[in-house]
């Protein structure tokens, strides 16, 4: 168990996010690695401004983009209403975000909207269609971005921070897939913001929430994966229809600390588990490195910049898995100090781990 408070831990989840969000602004999307290394040079350390004609040009070092932009608005959200309130969190899309895009790729704020934005906004405002109605199809972690905040918030109450992050994802994306393993991904982080560590066994403890009801995946097998005791341990049945993605953290932790198992230099998991933006390559890239540098902010944010491709997303995803591991004070000062409106954005997240601890 972690011996920092559970209150630092949230925040430094929320905060590790938006870190690694904003370092990603800049050399975000470059599928040829010698391209990157050609415009922001060998090894990536901090904060940079895109170069003229990338994704988020006109913004400046340390800014953050749209999927930061979502997240601060459900952390507004959260924070102010005390809890998720997903009503209050669609009209700050309705009445925020929407207005300021057109349905295109590069437009709106922060110089680029994701698929599954744009498909609801499309839904939404084109079509006239009820949030219950605006989910797409896209396979990328655009849900998971912003529902962490849900997953620090409610880190000591699993069936209802699977709720509220499921609810948030349809939002975007329905496909049950996705939507379970965005699930399972804010379950792994709310692990670790209650204590837990990210390794071998923390899978274990997940599949004892399913098996108690308090997570909502199907499971029909006992202890460790054994075949089921018919009579006396019935199916778990659960809105789910798999509990693999809880599995997924802890075969990855197990790879990480497996000495037959390398990846040298570690920002190579770009490449073992792929660079493009869907959940299948990005979560194992992001649970790789949270594990190998559970204890290193730095190095594990720095690795996920620098290998390239949706190197946004695996950013914000180890940076919030290795925040909670950490603690806010275990996150370098300078790119606290780099991140713009850093000290709203703190203040934000100290918030959120206040009521994450009640």
């Amino acid at each position: 168990m972690s011996s920092s408070t559970l209150s630092d831990r949230a925040a430094g989840a929320v905060m590790g996010a938006l870190i690694g969000e904003a370092l990603g602004v800049g050399p975000h999307w470059y599928y040829d690695l010698a391209e990157l290394r050609r415009d922001h040079g060998s090894w990536i350390t901090d904060y940079t401004t895109p170069k003229p004609g990338r994704y988020h040009d006109g913004l400046k070092a340390g800014a953050l983009s749209q999927a930061g932009i979502i997240l601060v608005m459900l952390l507004h959200s959260v924070v102010e209403q005390g809890g998720y309130d997903e009503a209050d969190f669609c009209r700050r899309l309705d009445e925020d975000l929407f207005p300021q895009l057109d349905g295109t790729p590069k437009n709106g704020p922060g110089g680029y909207t994701s698929q599954s934005i744009r498909e609801a906004w499309k839904k939404r405002v084109k079509e006239g269609a009820s949030w219950r109605e605006t989910g797409g199809q896209a396979d990328t972690t655009e849900a998971i971005e912003r529902a962490l905040v849900l997953g620090a918030r409610y880190a000591l109450d699993p069936k209802r921070l699977a709720e509220t992050v499921s609810a948030n994802c349809l939002l975007t994306q329905s496909d049950e897939a996705i939507v379970a393993m965005s699930t399972a991904y804010c379950c792994v982080l709310g692990q670790l913001v209650a204590g837990e560590r990210l390794d071998e066994q923390l899978s274990d403890k997940l599949m004892d929430l399913v098996k108690s009801r308090a997570l909502p995946f199907h499971a029909v097998t006992s202890g460790h994966l054994q075949p089921p005791k018919s009579d006396a341990e019935p199916a778990r049945a659960g809105h789910f229809s798999s509990p693999d993605a809880l599995l997924t953290p802890s075969y990855i932790a197990e790879a990480a600390g497996d000495p037959d198992v390398q990846i040298e230099p570690a920002w190579k998991v770009s490449i073992v588990y792929g660079m493009p933006c869907a959940v299948y390559h990005q979560l194992p890239a992001a649970y790789y490195l949270a594990t190998r540098f559970r204890d290193d902010f730095e190095s594990a944010v720095l690795h996920a910049i620098n290998g390239g491709g949706q190197n946004q997303a695996r950013a914000m995803l180890t940076g919030a898995l290795v925040g909670a591991q950490v603690g806010l004070a275990g996150i370098p000062q300078r790119f606290l100090d780099g991140l713009e409106d850093s000290a709203e954005l703190l203040k934000l997240a100290r918030e959120l781990g206040r009521t994450a601890g009640q």
